[in-house]
């Protein structure tokens, strides 16, 4: 195994690692926006008043953007598998 190929699997395992986070981070990002928004606008100062509305919001991202994460990680891992013998000699 050459250091180009480990230097490949390297970058496509960290790019499969930020496509699968990214919705979810994204819509946690956006839900503690409105969240916070909102705590400015009523005055309301409660520190967990944010998570409740963030576990939901990541959990449903999970739900809708699951088939798709999990054909990503199925693909990534049927390549590895397929070219196991390329990175074993």
């Amino acid at each position: 195994m050459s250091e180009s190929m480990v230097i490949e699997l390297g970058q496509e395992a960290m790019f499969n690692i930020l496509i699968l986070s990214a919705p979810m981070l994204v819509i946690g990002l956006l839900v503690g926006l409105a969240v916070s928004i909102f705590q400015a606008t009523t005055q309301i100062q409660e520190a967990t008043l944010a998570f409740i509305p963030k576990i939901i919001a990541i959990l449903g991202s999970v739900v809708i953007f699951g088939p798709w994460l999990l054909n990503i990680i199925i693909d990534y891992t049927l390549k590895l598998y397929t070219n196991l013998h390329n990175y074993i000699r």
